[in-house]
């Protein structure tokens, strides 16, 4: 629950390295979690975090491009 309060302040005030550390760290300890996720190797849940990150960032870029 800390990393998702902490992105949503991140992402409020477009703290890149904040969104994309939490970004990550919540998608990799969800990969952790699951069972099916689980079960793959350590490569492939840092590559589905690392998705994850980056598509928090560019989501949030996106919507600053939009806000202009």
């Amino acid at each position: 629950m800390f990393l998702v309060a902490a992105n949503t302040y991140f992402i409020s005030r477009t703290t890149w390295t904040g969104i994309a550390v939490c970004g990550f760290g919540i998608s990799y300890l969800w990969t952790i979690n699951v069972r099916k996720v689980s079960i793959g190797a350590k490569s492939e849940q840092i590559v589905y975090a690392t998705g994850a990150m980056l598509g928090g960032l560019s989501g949030v870029l996106v919507a600053k491009i939009i806000k202009k």
